[in-house]
């Protein structure tokens, strides 16, 4: 009888198991992560690509035409040194010689792979922070949307406008790859440290882990080097903040972590990437970095009392270490000169956006403090979604208010149809100056500031073009200009009149502008 028992138990177990047993449901963070990657991918497609996107194209058009050796993104000059030949772009040229896709279709396919690293890697930073669940939700929400009351549009910057333009960018995917490497390192730096507490160096976790966490963070470096500034801060502040028992073993490991970084960077063949770090020729750029920070920055404030109570607890926590570490760089920019290093300035906002996620996901019931706090946290969100942010994700046609829309650049699709690959333009649209490249086509004059020219070289052929198109230039002149640059076309305003030696082949019905065709 005991063992008819027994295989009685054992079938009921089986069935039970068959029929339904433990069954994976999944989290808050999953389903809530999955939608908004749905309805922001699909925000990213329905606006047209603007601003930088078009340097970015012609950087994918440059490797599609050569992997090895590719020319300057958007000049008939050699493109060695240019730091945006990153491993992310010859990976981007690549999917484009096998595909034969044009970079901005290459551009359009990143984005929504650029935004499932950044989800992904937000959630597993939050997680090695707090075990709740509803964390990275809040999370994700203010990040998104606890900006300002003024649109802050700029690439790396993680609210719902700006990604709607920007989220096919390296810095998206850097970003993204921060998160990660955050993620990564907080548990290393736990890890490591309750083994040196209570097992001793010989209970260390291996060294492959740590060079593989310097390889994540030479890769940041080499994809986007401002967003390397904050991911290496982070990881100073989770390290200093969470490592305990500073034994040799233990300093060793790290610093074959910082080694590994060094070395992926510096074996990087196609730039140095130390010299982006000395040029000081993109700061006049980002110097409108720092201009009206209260209005672009002022509701991610709202974290301020929580990130207070997390350094009331412990002056070593790492998101305090984290904002501290990022001001301090900010706030050098802006004294130095060097305006480049503003460009951290969306990643500063994550340690209080993320600590208020962590405050609010505690479980209830909660004390006073914290539903005020949850209660002006509710109405920031709400003040930022409806003055700047939902424009991103309500169409013209659904508004019944009237949001502000992303920018919507025209494309320049009609000219490049009569433009061959490397022929060079002269235009004085600010668009087009930014936009035409991106269809294979080179300037006279780069838009840009890059390494692999120099920016005098940039500033006398900027001085040409300008000389060009004055009213007051003669056929001489420009013809020596053209000569000069070997210039095949021209891509003018309505403002500005067609040269009498230039023929115009076609003409745009939305902006007016005209492409003509010269020597």
């Amino acid at each position: 009888m005991s063992g008819v028992g027994v295989l009685a138990r054992r079938s009921v177990r089986g069935a039970t198991a068959m029929r339904g047993g433990r069954v994976l449901r999944p989290t808050p963070y999953q389903v809530v992560g999955f939608l908004f990657w749905l309805v922001m991918s699909l925000a990213y497609w329905r606006v047209p690509l603007c601003c930088d996107a078009g340097q970015h194209a012609a950087v994918v058009e440059r490797l599609k035409a050569s992997l090895l050796q590719p020319r300057h993104p958007m000049a008939d000059l050699p493109g060695a040194g240019s730091p945006y030949y990153s491993p992310y772009a010859l990976a981007q040229g690549a999917f484009a010689r096998l595909t034969g896709l044009s970079g901005w279709q290459v551009l359009q396919l990143a984005g929504p792979l650029n935004l499932l690293v950044l989800l992904t890697g937000l959630g597993r930073f939050v997680r090695v922070l707090t075990p709740r669940q509803w964390a990275p939700v809040l999370a994700l929400a203010a990040m998104t949307l606890l900006w300002g009351t003024e649109r802050a549009w700029w690439s790396g910057y993680l609210g719902l406008m700006s990604m709607t333009g920007n989220l096919g960018h390296p810095s998206a995917f850097a970003i993204g790859l921060a998160f990660w490497a955050w993620g990564l390192t907080g548990a290393r730096a736990r890890e490591a440290g309750r083994a040196v507490r209570y097992v001793g160096p010989s209970g260390l976790p291996g060294l492959s882990g740590y060079a593989g966490l310097g390889a994540l963070y030479g890769l940041i470096l080499l994809v986007h080097p401002v967003t390397w500034v904050a991911a290496a801060l982070g990881a100073v502040a989770l390290v200093a903040g969470w490592q305990r028992g500073w034994r040799p073993a233990v300093v060793r490991r790290w610093a074959l972590t910082g080694g590994t970084a060094l070395l992926v960077a510096v074996c990087w063949p196609y730039f140095d990437v130390f010299v982006p770090a000395g040029d000081g020729s993109a700061d006049g750029t980002h110097r409108t970095l720092y201009q009206d920070l209260g209005g672009h920055f002022w509701l991610a404030l709202l974290g301020v009392p929580a990130l207070w109570r997390r350094g009331r607890r412990s002056v070593r926590d790492p998101l305090v270490l984290m904002f501290v570490l990022d001001c301090l760089v900010v706030a050098y920019g802006w004294f130095s000169g060097h305006h480049t290093y503003g460009g951290i300035l969306g990643l500063t906002l994550v340690p209080p956006q993320v600590a208020l996620a962590v405050e609010l996901a505690a479980p209830r019931p909660w004390p006073v403090w914290r539903r005020v706090l949850g209660g002006a946290a509710a109405a920031g969100a709400c003040v930022g979604f409806l003055t700047v942010q939902a424009g991103a994700v309500v169409p013209r046609s659904l508004d019944p208010v009237g949001f502000a829309q992303p920018p919507r650049w025209p494309t320049y699709a009609w000219a490049a149809r009569h433009i061959g690959p490397g022929e060079v333009v002269i235009t004085d649209g600010y668009h087009a100056g930014h936009a035409i490249a991106g269809y294979g086509a080179n300037l006279a004059a780069p838009a840009r500031p890059d390494a692999a020219l120099d920016e005098r070289e940039r500033a006398r052929r900027l001085a040409d073009v300008r000389a060009y198109l004055a009213p007051t230039s003669t056929r001489a002149e420009r013809t020596a200009v053209a000569r000069r640059y070997q210039v095949r076309w021209l891509l003018l305003t309505r403002r500005h009149p067609v040269p009498e030696e230039a023929v115009v082949v076609t003409w745009s019905g939305r902006t007016g502008e005209v492409l003509a065709r010269v020597g």
